[in-house]
């Protein structure tokens, strides 16, 4: 029971960061015959903390059988592009480093975080996506920086 605990509070974590996300389409990849096809979709999400600035995700999606089940494993591939889109306010209180957005690759395994990392000395936001295996670690990531600068209409 008490490892059960870890794990349900990792989800419950995870499932918080995915309600900031969008859908905002998904790009067929592979028609397949039975069950969704394969895709590669994109999400966009506003950082929860700083205002002014937004994230797009492309992640490739698995179809079939499987995929439509929501059982498939989603492969490790995507992309983060973040940018400035109104003023730029930061938090007195703003870790260096935080989790900025979770979201689910698997039913249970893997997922995607997105990490915020505040660069003191370059004035920069950078924005690490690292897909994770809850076993294996982090083998796939992609990056994305944004300058903190006045905001010009």
């Amino acid at each position: 029971m008490k490892n059960f605990l870890p794990f349900v509070a990792l989800c419950a974590s995870s499932f918080s960061f995915n309600l900031a996300a969008e859908e905002i389409g998904c790009i067929t990849t592979s028609w397949k015959l039975i069950g969704a096809n394969h895709e590669v979709c994109i999400q966009a999400f506003d950082d929860p903390k700083i205002s002014g600035v937004s994230c797009h995700i492309s992640q490739a999606k698995t179809g079939g059988v499987s995929g439509s089940l929501g059982l498939a494993e989603d492969p490790s591939q995507f992309s983060i592009a973040c940018r400035q889109v109104g003023e730029i306010s930061l938090p007195n209180n703003l870790p260096t480093q935080e989790l900025a957005f979770s979201s689910d690759t698997s039913l249970f395994f893997k997922e995607t975080r997105i990490t915020r990392i505040l660069d003191k000395k370059r004035n920069t936001l950078v924005y690490v996506a690292i897909s994770r295996k809850l076993v294996d670690g982090a083998p796939a990531n992609s990056i994305s920086s944004v300058p903190i600068t006045p905001w010009k209409k």
